[in-house]
């Protein structure tokens, strides 16, 4: 039997994959510890994980949102994610004197944990449930979104695009990363993607051809899919009485004012032969206009919604859209910022749904983009197929078993 420790970040987008995998390896007669946000301890718990508290203080530091540019958000982004680093180092490092384990397991959110893990001396591994910033030949430099370049034009400018990304990520990131590492005394980076070469194994949390297919994946990164979960829970009462093929609308877990979405789809759906149910886990669900053929809720399980969905409309989140995906659910895909504008264009690239630019969100557009999403059916039911042949947590258990 091995003990594991989890350390996740504060959100659920980064608990809901990981649970799964924990589910198998305490199947497999390893026993499990785990540290995440505070409202899942009870839950965590009851599934047999060995379960305390984060800090409280780091759950609602996100504030990326509030930027009006990229730029800015990028770099409030990383002073949050620095924040948290800063707490990270003491809280895991008393996990580990307080539980003893043999092994670890990091979200690749928490710099300070990974550091932590980096100077203990104990196997430890990575999982990363949101697109990878590692630089391929014909891969888009990370970040904008931008569609994979063609012919020697598209090859200059993702050479040039490439440096000045490089360049604002690193001058951002870099000091407040190598800042807590020193205090460990672990080696400083000279670019902020070496933490995921630092880890002896990456779990990645999807599948080509989602992900851009590329010739060569580092040795320590192994895809298994999105290994897609959300609390047991009966369907709603009320589910039974619509007819209509449904169209999902999600917002993220983590708050980014991004309610919007939900009344633009209100609006532009209302004439249609659909029935509309928009969550909004982060924020408050009243105060919106609701038609006769929509429903809005704070949260309802959406795995009963999504096997009679013809569409999702997502904020472009990794687990949402691709929990969408893996039911054969195409998605039209709206990004706020943060990794979404990747999540949307795989999308579209793989063929499994639209995109549409949450600047040029309005209710005709996204009504049209809908439409043209729920004709992708074909290509989302490609995806699905490529999710099952990665095999999901069995295969992530695996990995994380040999390495420990």
């Amino acid at each position: 039997m091995t003990r594991f420790l989890a350390y996740t970040a504060p959100g659920r987008g980064h608990l809901y994959p990981l649970v799964p995998v924990l589910d198998e390896l305490l199947g497999r007669g390893h026993e499990i510890v785990l540290r995440t946000m505070a409202d899942e301890i009870e839950p965590m718990r009851a599934r047999g994980f060995d379960t305390e508290p984060l800090d409280p203080a780091g759950e609602h530091d996100l504030d990326d949102y509030r930027s009006r540019t990229p730029h800015g958000a990028l770099k409030r982004a990383i002073r949050a994610l620095a924040r948290r680093a800063e707490r990270d180092v003491p809280a895991l490092r008393g996990a580990i004197a307080d539980t003893q384990p043999d092994a670890l397991l990091v979200d690749a959110n928490c710099w300070g944990a990974q550091a932590v893990a980096e100077a203990s001396g104990l196997p430890w591994s990575m999982w990363c449930p949101f697109p990878m910033p590692l630089p391929a030949p014909g891969v888009p430099p990370f970040g904008p979104g931008l569609a994979p370049a063609r012919g020697p034009a598209g090859q200059i400018r993702d050479a040039l695009l490439e440096r000045l990304l490089t360049r604002a990520y690193v001058n951002a990131a870099l000091p407040p990363l190598n800042a807590v590492r020193s205090k460990l005394g672990v080696q400083p980076l000279e670019h902020p993607i070496e933490l995921l070469e630092r880890a002896p194994l990456v779990i990645y949390m999807t599948a080509e051809p989602f992900e851009y297919p590329r010739a060569d994946w580092p040795e320590n990164v192994v895809m298994v899919g999105p290994c897609a979960w959300e609390p047991p829970a009966e369907p709603p009462g009320w589910l039974a009485g619509i007819e209509a093929p449904i169209v999902l609308v999600t917002t993220s877990s983590e708050f980014q004012d991004d309610g919007r979405l939900v009344s633009c789809a209100l609006e532009g759906l209302a004439g249609e032969e659909l029935h509309v149910v928009a969550t909004l886990p982060a924020q408050q669900a009243s105060g919106f206009s609701v038609p006769a053929n929509a429903r809005v809720e704070r949260y309802v399980p959406h795995g009963p919604l999504l096997d009679r969905a013809v569409c999702a409309v997502t904020h472009a989140g990794m687990g949402a859209t691709q929990k969408a995906l893996a039911r054969g659910v195409p998605v039209c895909a709206v990004p706020f910022g943060r990794d979404q504008l990747e999540v949307a264009r795989r999308v579209a690239v793989c063929g499994a749904g639209t995109r549409l630019s949450a600047r040029k969100l309005t209710p005709e557009r996204l009504r049209s983009n809908v439409r043209a999403a729920i004709a992708k059916r074909s290509g989302a039911q490609a995806i699905a197929a490529a999710f099952r042949a990665a095999g999901g947590p069995s295969a992530a258990a695996d990995a994380i078993s040999g390495l420990a």
